[in-house]
This record gives C-alpha cells, structure tokens and sequence, in this order.
C-alpha cells in the first residue's frame, strides 16, 4: 500500500519544477513511510511513497519499464491478488520479469493490454501510467473504490494523487470550498466524483481516466449489473463460502506482519476462521493469527444500546477469538486520549475534510495505531452487510417505503452538523435531485416483483453510495498509520454474485445476512452466528460527553465557525447534562469541533 501522485501538463516542462513533485510527494509519506521516489520527464512528474509489503527489495516506484530511456512509467498503490496467475500469462505472450513484485505485472500488462489491462486485475488499487511514447496518462481507480484517487485541473493538463493534500502543494491548486462543496460533504449522500474541495474530483469506482494531446476522456470498465440467477438455496450458501474463502486466501500473502480485525460480529468472525484455517494449512498447526478489537474504558457498565448498537462487543470478541484460536487483543480507549486534541486534529487532517464520526473516528484511528506496532496489514469485514443485506434499511417497511437515501432516516438531520440558514445550500432540494439520479442508475431485469425491484434499489444504494464513505475511513485512517487494510468482502466476483441472488435467498431465515450466516456455519460461535446487527461501538463515558461540549464552546468561539454553524441548534446540545447526551446531538457537536479543526489546518477560502 502506497502513496501516488503528480500531474502531466502539455504547456510546461516538468524537469524544471522538482521541488513541486517532491513537496506533493512528502505529503503522502504516511501512507508510505518506508521509501519514496519522483521520475520527471519533460511533459510528466511521478512520485511516490511506499509501504513495503510485498518483494522488499524489488518493488521499488515510480517503476519504469527500462532503466534508461523509459517509455512507460508506474506509481501504484494497492495491492493485486490475481498477480501470479498474471505473472504465468504475461510470461507465456513472451514479457520478461526483474522482480517478484505485483508492481512490475501491472506495468507488464499495460505493455500487453493498454488501458484494458484493469479487467484483468484483481484487488484494490489506484495508478497512474505514463507514457512516454503516446503522450499519455492514464488513472485507473478499483471496482468498489477501496483505494481513494483524486485528481484537478491544472494548466495544459490534471494533476493527481490519494489524497487532496497532495494536490494541494502543487502552485495551481488552492484549497477553496464553495456552496457546492458545502452541499456535497453535509447532505450525506456520498457521491462520486465531486468532493468538498472546488475543482477536486474524485476517478470514479471502476472507472479510469485518460488525459493526451486530444484532451480528457473517462469511462467505467465495471459496474453493477442486474443477473438472472438460478442457483437453489443450498448451491447458493455453498457457492458464497467458496467466494469468500477464495478472497480470504487471495489476501493472505504478505512479506509483513498480518493480523485481523476481530469485533465479534458474524462479518469479521467468519472472516478471522477462515485466515487462520488458511495460515495453519501454509505454516503448520501451531500458526496462530493476531486479531485486534477496540473497547472503551468502562463500557461494559456504562454501555446504553440505541437504534445502530444492540450490545456491547467484547465479549463476543472474545469468545470468537478463543474459538478460533487466534492470539487475541483487545485496545482500550479512554476519554483522554479521544478528547486529546492531537489526536482529533490528525483525523481531520487524515481526511482532509470535515466530515467524520467523531469518537468513531478518533478511536479507529487509534486501533489502528496500536496494530501498526505489530502489524504492517490488518483484514477487516468492511463491505459484508452491503454485501449480504444486514443494514437496518432492508428490513424495516418504512425505510423501504421512504423516497430517500435509507441511511438519512437513521442519521437525519441530528447527525448532520446544523448550518447557518443564511447560507441557503437548498440541501432538501439537492437530496431529492440526487436521490432521483441515484435510482436511475440502478440496472434491473425484466419481470422483478416491485418488492424485489425496491431491494435491489436499496442494495445498489448501499454498495454504491454508502459503503464509499466506510472504505474512504478505513483507507485513509489506517494509512495515517501507515496500515494497509484489506476487505475481502469487497472482492468483486462475491460483491456480482450477491448482488444477482433475489432477496428471498439472502433473507431465507428472516433475518439479516442469511447466506452469511449459513456460509459461516462451523466457523463462528453459535452466539456470534445469531448475534444482531452491531454498528461500530462509540464511548458511553459521560466524561467524554462532558469534554467534548467543552471543545464545542471553544470551536464556537472562532468567527468561521460561528459563520457557517445554525447556534441555535447547537446550543440545545451544549445544554444537555453529559450522561443525558444523545447518540445524534452528540454528533452534532463532534462536526462542529472537526469543522474548527479543518478551518484552522487547511485555512481555505471560502467562497460562498
């Protein structure tokens, strides 16, 4: 996992502008702090920074295709699990290998393949491709947009990296949010493309982008498709434990320390069973597994259950972990170190935006602090409830009956931060456009029942729209670890054939992630396999409460703030005695307190 960026310009020479590349470079070097490394050529600068995971010595970026004279250059980042099968292909229509890298295939099949070369691949990544012969750049982001990929407009061309700080030490790109930016990040809808910052865009899931002499030309090489499907029940649960036990053993390899993150849901448990199978049958019967779960101080007393958390994690985390027999630890946070304002702040800055999920955040980030001591790769079951239906939206009536995006009616208006009236973003009116364009892009078969027609809906939502959001936390507050997390669940064949079964198959027990649970059967605790729905746990410590209305007030106190917040609706939640202090309105305040932070970090004009 890695760090990329730089930009192609037709009107300027890039050989005399190194130290724009090396600044936009050094500002990735948490995502790769292992090496770095720039290539100029007259029309192209490419840097990168690497977290070596796989071929220490040979994976070495930018990577050209000869030492001297290079034709083609590559910065990556990610990982590709098919890499062997592609090596022994490449090799047979007569390509040559230096290295045992990953890297040195996709360069390897972009010579054989050009820019089909991504329906090839298997996995997560985000690259550039120069080359030097076409006058050509290429991007190319992953199906599901497990790795982030940004780019702008600069003169005579686009600039590009993982991050929108990167883009933001380039001379021509200023970071500035207008009303439109506003909209995007506070109405939660999530999409694709436009991003907070104006004239910062985001390559498209499954999309590539390629900028020549001709100009700037996008495409999607996959999306979603609606399938017939005729596999009964019992060829179903059978065919969904083989796809997810080809992604676990795909994602296992690794020159590194890997673990797995272990919460005690059905998601990472089956997951956790099925690494530590594959690790004893590579490594011998004692092999064990670490796994990693978080927990606050005092939750188990003080642990109050709302509408996402139905019971407190670690015991379930325990249990599953004995079960499976992987060498098991559970990181305790208390409210001092989620109030530290470092830490918050390196969250904002992680993201480079203002959005995030508070305590959430802040404590993911910290777990994920605690693995890298040990770990250089962490596996987690983000993408199983999008995937298999386990969100309390494909179940309840009203949501499925609700004209709106489903989460909406579980975060609403408490969880967006509150903003000043008088800046009339027109929000409302903006959800309902989305919303209509959203369901326009959903494919469907002839002759679906209005029922399965609304599932189907709802799943394309989910895996579209809301999951981007998770893999964009997960990715970048693990790579402020230098962390490289992978989420087998997001593996595109499973994610094809879920998404083509009808919903009677994934609800055949009427309950959530039915086939799940059958394909785990044997590999999770009895508890674990019927445990509820449980959403990533937050603090029930008053004292964090207490802190954050205190960090609130200070925010508050900033002109900016004051400027673009609704007071009147924040100050109810400042009032509210700590142990009283609801899930949502406690949200509240945790975006107003990052929307401080992000002012005072990025400084951006604000143009409204």
């Amino acid at each position: 996992m890695c760090g990329i960026t730089g930009w192609a310009s037709f009107h300027h020479d890039a050989r005399t502008r190194a130290p724009v590349i090396e600044a936009m470079t050094a500002t990735l070097t948490p995502r790769g702090p292992d090496a770095g490394g720039i290539w100029l050529g007259e029309r192209a600068a490419i840097g990168h920074r690497r977290l070596a995971v796989l071929d220490l010595a040979g994976g070495v970026q930018p990577m050209t295709d000869r030492t001297d004279e290079p034709t083609v250059v590559l910065s990556y980042s990610g990982e590709v699990y098919n890499h062997h099968e592609l090596r022994a292909q490449l090799r047979q229509l007569g390509h040559e290998f230096r290295t045992r890298s990953d890297t040195e295939v996709l360069l390897c099949a972009y010579a054989e393949w050009d820019d089909d070369l991504a329906d090839h691949l298997d996995g997560m990544f985000a690259f550039a491709v120069w080359d030097e012969r076409a006058q050509r750049l290429l991007l190319v982001r992953d199906r599901l947009g497990v790795k982030p990929l940004f780019w702008a407009a600069v003169d005579g061309g686009l600039a590009f990296a993982s991050e929108p700080k990167a883009l933001f030490a380039h001379p021509e790109i200023r970071p500035r949010v207008d009303a439109d930016g506003l909209r995007e990040a506070y109405s939660l809808l999530f999409n694709t493309g436009p991003t907070v910052w104006s004239g910062v865009r985001e390559v498209e899931p499954g999309g590539l982008l390629v900028l020549d002499r001709a100009g700037l030309h996008e495409r999607r090489y996959w999306q979603l498709e609606a399938r017939p499907f005729e596999d009964d029940r019992d060829t179903t649960v059978e065919r969904v434990r083989d796809l997810v036990g080809t992604a676990a053993r795909s994602q296992l390899e690794a020159d590194v320390p890997l673990c797995s993150l272990l919460s005690g849901g059905i998601d990472s448990t089956v997951l956790t069973a099925l690494l530590a199978d594959e690790l004893r049958l590579r490594e011998g019967p004692d092999a064990r597994i670490r796994s990693y779960a978080v927990d606050y101080s005092d939750q188990a007393s003080r642990f109050k259950g709302d509408v996402l958390r139905t019971g407190h994690d670690t015991p379930y985390a325990i249990e599953a972990g004995a079960f499976i027999g992987t060498d098991h630890s559970t990181v305790v946070l208390d409210p001092c170190a989620l109030l530290d304002p470092e830490h918050r702040k390196a969250v904002v800055v992680a993201r480079d935006s203002p959005i995030g999920v508070g305590d959430m955040d802040t404590s993911l980030y910290l777990l994920f602090g605690e693995i890298r001591r040990h770990s250089t790769v962490a596996l987690s079951g983000e993408a199983a409830d999008e995937v298999f239906g386990g969100y309390p939206w494909f179940h309840n009536p009203g949501a499925l009956a609700a004209d709106t995006f489903p989460w909406l009616l579980v975060t609403g208006d408490e969880a967006a931060m509150p903003l000043n009236p008088e800046l009339d973003l027109r929000i409302g009116e903006f959800r309902d456009d989305t919303y209509a364009s959203a369901l326009a892009a959903v494919r469907h078969l002839d002759g679906e029942t209005p029922a399965e027609h609304r599932r189907r809906e709802m799943q394309h939502l989910s895996l579209t729209r809301w999951l981007r959001q998770l893999l964009h936390r997960k990715d970048r507050l693990s790579m402020a670890q230098g962390l490289e997390v992978r989420v087998p669940y997001c593996d595109h064949r499973l994610v094809e054939y879920a998404f083509a079964a009808p919903w009677a198959l994934k609800s055949f027990d009427d309950r959530e992630k039915s086939l799940l649970r059958a394909a785990g059967r044997g590999l999770a605790p009895e508890s674990v396999l019927h445990r509820p729905k449980n959403h990533y746990p937050v603090t029930h410590h008053p004292d964090y409460n207490r802190g954050l209305q205190n960090l609130a007030r200070e925010a508050l106190a900033a002109d900016q703030v004051r400027a673009l917040a609704d007071e009147t609706r924040i100050k109810p939640c400042l009032d509210t005695p700590p142990d009283r202090l609801q899930w949502g309105h406690r949200l509240r305040l945790e975006r107003v307190v990052d929307l401080a932070l992000w002012l005072d970090h990025y400084k951006p004009e604000l143009a409204l």
